[in-house]
């Protein structure tokens, strides 16, 4: 099981602004993060509406965290890009149609909401401060 490429890169957006705590631009955010441009501002984009980071347009323009490090933790981060963490597509999923038949008599149903909540758990108690 791995995340995406999107949320490994948008971890390394916030990392890299956490640990620098100051407003950085796109382009240096890219180059310090190893994220093309195009793509960092995609992130970006997610973030900015997640309320995560603030945007600031102008000469003075960039970006840095619209909270604290110690507030920001990596499950929000994750799923701002992912979306709700799920160990299988038959958690929570209304429109899943489970070979089992109901979802809730499912033998596997149950294991995966535990993992789910599990990791979800895990993720939401590491913030960008540590």
């Amino acid at each position: 099981m791995h995340i995406t490429l999107e949320a490994d890169y948008a971890v390394r957006i916030v990392n890299c602004l956490a640990k620098n705590n100051v407003r950085m631009d796109a382009k240096t955010l890219s180059a310090q993060t190893g994220v093309t441009l195009r793509f960092s501002l995609k992130i970006l984009r997610k973030l900015v509406a997640q309320g995560i980071v603030r945007s600031f347009k102008g000469t003075q323009g960039g970006y840095e965290l619209a909270r604290p490090a110690d507030q920001i933790t990596l499950g929000e981060v994750i799923e701002c890009v992912e979306g709700v963490i799920t160990f299988s597509r038959c958690v929570d999923n209304e429109e899943f149609v489970c070979t089992c038949g109901d979802s809730a008599d499912c033998r596997f149903n149950k294991a995966y909401k535990e993992l789910s909540q599990m990791v979800r758990e895990k993720l939401y108690s590491i913030t960008f401060a540590q």
